[in-house]
């Protein structure tokens, strides 16, 4: 991709990974067919893990198959191909290869495209500018089903998504659909990974640590397997192995607040290898733009349990985080710990 000698990509020393390999056999692992009490099962795994792994989920293994291999046919290409549809700040939607986390520069290429397209989203992250923006999806010439696969598979993984919220939200005690409304213009997107080997997999990584910021995420990963999760009882990173068709949940910061922090979302990163490449594919099921995040009322208790989180704009906090994956900024791009209220 770039010169190995590049810094940009090279993390702290206590960002980086290890040799050896935590392996946690206890990760949660739930059937979504099975007659067993899901939402304790969800609860439990909400509250210890952050995160947990689906089965039986009812997406088909075929369309699967299908965006999985156009995605490789379609990183496959020269550079100038892939650029021919690359995003840019006045549309972040497409291929891009030098995205920054935490102001680190990832090692990999992706291609994003919304789920619902147009996408409505703020021009800028000045709340007071009221001006929005549609974002339309730039599809490749090649390979000629790529479209078509990705949208077969949004679908389906749409309906995955809203089945995880209706089930979270009976978790937490709330009516099956109280958190569905938020999605009614949603804007959820697919993001298509590809890490090619890194020659410095010892400094660089993937995707650096960070808590995703939307509702829910729902990840596919190969056999290759490369997410590391961060275990809240000791801080270690452990290996998330692959399980074949299996989907990898992840809680966001959207349904930590809207729990008052009953669920956390966890804390995550993607590690690379000097000789396999990796694909992985994430659905990102987020609220529309106008969505004011809080602490959900039926949740918190003035007096036992007052809200821990001041409210936000959704589609704002999107386009402030915008900002820093096109650059390296000299702050700290948004958290929702920026609007947590002090104790």
């Amino acid at each position: 991709m770039v010169d190995v000698a590049d810094s940009a990509y090279f993390h702290a020393t206590e960002h980086r990974p290890k040799h050896a390999i935590t392996k946690a056999k206890n990760i949660p692992l739930i059937d979504l067919s099975a007659e067993s009490d899901l939402l304790a099962e969800i609860r439990d795994a909400s509250r210890e893990w952050g995160f947990f792994q689906v089965v039986n989920h009812g997406v088909s293994q075929e369309l699967r198959r299908n965006i999985e291999s156009a995605a490789r046919e379609f990183f496959a290409q020269s550079k100038e191909e892939k650029g021919k549809v690359k995003r840019d700040e006045g549309n972040p939607l497409g291929y891009y290869d030098s995205e920054h986390t935490k102001n680190v520069r990832d090692w990999k290429e992706v291609f994003d495209l919304a789920v619902q397209s147009p996408m409505v989203m703020p021009v800028s992250h000045d709340p007071d500018d009221k001006e929005l923006m549609e974002l339309h999806n730039r599809w490749p010439g090649y390979p000629p089903n790529f479209r078509e696969a990705c949208q077969e598979y949004a679908l389906e993984v749409k309906n995955l998504a809203f089945k995880l919220l209706q089930l979270i939200s009976l978790s937490l005690g709330l009516p099956e659909n109280h958190l569905d409304g938020f999605f009614k213009d949603h804007g959820s997107f697919i993001r298509i990974n590809h890490y090619p080997p890194c020659p410095t997999p010892d400094a660089a990584l993937g995707v650096g640590p960070h808590k995703d910021s939307g509702g829910l995420t729902i990840l596919a990963q190969d056999e290759v397997g490369g997410l590391e999760v961060k275990r809240k009882g000791d801080g270690a990173w452990i290996r998330v192995e692959p399980i074949p068709d299996a989907y990898i949940v992840n809680l966001g910061a959207i349904l930590q607040v809207w729990s008052n922090d009953i669920y956390q979302s966890v804390e995550h990163r993607a590690v690379v290898n000097s000789e396999r490449e990796r694909f992985s594919i994430g659905f990102f099921f987020n609220p529309a733009h106008y969505v004011n995040v809080e602490p959900q009322r039926e949740l918190i208790d003035d007096q036992k349990n007052p809200a821990k989180y001041r409210p936000y704009n959704w589609g704002k906090f999107v386009a402030t985080r915008r900002r820093s994956n096109f650059k390296k900024l000299d702050v700290p791009n948004i958290q929702i710990s920026d609007f947590k209220i002090a104790a």
